[in-house]
Parts: C-alpha cells; structure tokens; sequence
C-alpha cells in the first residue's frame, strides 16, 4: 500500500498499523525515522494524514524554535525533581536544550480520539539525557507546529492527558 508523503508501507502485523521504510526528518536534522500511521484504513477524512505527514516533513529545523522554552521547562521540572544530583546533564537555557535531543527512530501518526479535538497529530519520542526513562515527546498538531512536549505519555493532546480542557493551548504542563 501507498501513503502520500511516505511511499510504500507495510502493515504490522501485531498492531494493524502501517510502517514506512526510514525517512529523512528534516525538522530533527534529517535523521532517518520510520513512520507508523494508525487509524488511517478506518478513517473517512485520509486526507487529513496526507496533510499532516507533508506538512511535518516540509518543517525545517528552525520549526522547534517555538518549543525551546517549553521543552526547557520541562527539563528544569526533572531537574527539581531530582534534585542537585551532580551527574544530572547541565543546561543553561532554551537555546542550549535542543543540543540534548535524540528523535528515537519513530514518528507516530494519528488522530485524537473521540474525547479530544479528532485533529491528526504527528508524535515523536526522544530520548533526553534528564529523563533517560520516560524521554521527551514531542507532538506536532496537524504536522505543522509544535502543540505538546513532555515526558513520554502516548497522549497527543494536554487536554487528553490531564483531562482538562483548559489546557489546549498549553505546550507544556508542568507535572511537579
């Protein structure tokens, strides 16, 4: 089978989603990631996948700029966490956090579920030195701006994930 924006792609054979071949992702530097789109067959609006995987591979690097502070916050929040442990990586702001991020091989495409906004979201774990267990993801709303960061919790959405719909517009919520 065929998806625009990613080739040919398989099925999995334990989930039922479909797998691309690695891909270049040019907003990670072009470091090679495997896409794994789920819902797509039972979706009416496929469209809407289509649109997110171009619009997420079209973003440079300078698309992560917005979530600097963010994704900083987020480090800052493990950091009191864990307190003034003297091996704990050392960041001195946001412009500096993103020399600290590793996109883990695999982009995650689909749309939020019935109690979210049913947008498609593109969804990519990293692995970040301050959080070796739970790393960072990062979520693109519609593949084209940064909508989520935090340590990895499968949610897409912060409304999703903290249940409060108060949060839609939040980038990052602190969890301490």
């Amino acid at each position: 089978m065929e998806i625009p924006g990613l080739g040919h792609v398989t099925v999995d054979a334990d989930f039922g989603d479909y797998v691309s071949s690695p891909l270049p992702v040019p907003v990670f530097g072009g470091a090679l990631c495997r896409f794994v789109v789920a819902g797509y067959d039972d979706d009416d609006a496929k469209v809407d996948f289509e649109t997110a995987i171009s619009a997420f591979l079209g973003l440079d690097q300078s698309a992560l700029r917005s979530a600097s502070t963010p994704v900083f916050q987020y480090y800052l929040d493990v950091k009191t966490e864990v307190g003034g442990d003297e091996d704990f990586v050392s960041i001195a702001g946001p412009d500096d956090v993103w020399a600290h991020v590793r996109p883990g091989g695999e982009v995650s495409v689909q749309r939020e579920d019935a109690h979210g906004d049913r947008q498609v979201y593109v969804s990519v774990e990293c692995e970040c030195p301050w959080e070796p267990e739970h790393g960072l993801q990062i979520v693109f709303r519609r593949g084209f701006s940064v909508s989520k960061v935090g340590p990895f919790d499968s949610h897409l959405t912060n409304v999703s994930a903290f249940d409060r719909a108060d949060l839609a517009d939040v980038v990052h919520y602190p969890f301490n």
